[in-house]
């Protein structure tokens, strides 16, 4: 199969995993959010955070889908067969998106029960908003984890080796010169031969004389 495939594949599943996550834990946060409101509307402007924390897992994603993006260059299959440098780069693009992809989603889906659990804990005392906060801080960093281990899955990503010679061996085989050889004519009209040269010293000037 393609590495392109797998490149491609890789780079879709970092930014829909991630913004899946984030859609869900804001689904999560917002609908709790926005029902504990209607008794204690205090708590609208300090739960916002919850709902920047989930945004955050779908920036992660898009992040990362552009880093492994620029990361993919074009090569030419040798006999319709890739090179094991590009099979190992599409391979390494893909596990890097799937690293980064699931991860956010997690992080999404575990920031989003926190925050809807800390605006309903903080609708009924307020003293209990930061004390969550700092549980839902710790659930957003999960999604980080993911980020940096696909920068670095992704970081020996070589589509060709630059010191190999690809592509088919008759293509890039040295080409020899061959020289001309001289025409005799054409040597005989620079005067380096003559066309008595096979004759005696004795035709040859008879030769001569006659001419």
């Amino acid at each position: 199969m393609s590495p392109y495939f797998w490149a491609a594949f890789g780079v879709a599943l970092s930014v829909g995993m991630s913004i899946l996550g984030a859609a869900w834990g804001i689904f999560i946060t917002g609908s709790s959010l926005v029902g504990a409101a209607i008794r204690t509307p205090r708590i609208t402007s300090k739960n916002l955070i919850s709902i920047i924390f989930c945004e955050a897992t779908a920036i992660y994603g898009v992040i990362v889908a552009i880093i492994l993006q620029t990361k993919i260059s074009q090569v030419e299959p040798i006999n319709g067969v890739y090179s094991s440098y590009a099979m190992y780069s599409g391979y390494s693009i893909f596990g890097s998106g799937v690293t980064c992809g699931f991860a956010n989603l997690v992080c999404g889906m575990c920031v989003g029960i926190v925050g809807s659990s800390c605006a309903l804990s903080d609708a009924q005392n307020s003293a209990l908003f930061v004390k969550i906060l700092v549980v839902e801080i710790f659930g957003s960093a999960l999604g980080l984890f993911g980020v940096i281990i696909g920068i670095i899955m992704s970081g020996g990503v070589k589509w060709e080796d630059s010191h190999s010679i690809t592509g088919s061996p008759d293509q890039h085989a040295p080409k020899q010169t061959v020289l001309a050889q001289p025409r005799a004519d054409s040597l005989t009209q620079q005067g380096l031969t003559s066309p008595h040269c096979h004759l005696t010293p004795v035709q040859h000037r008879a030769a001569v004389a006659h001419s």
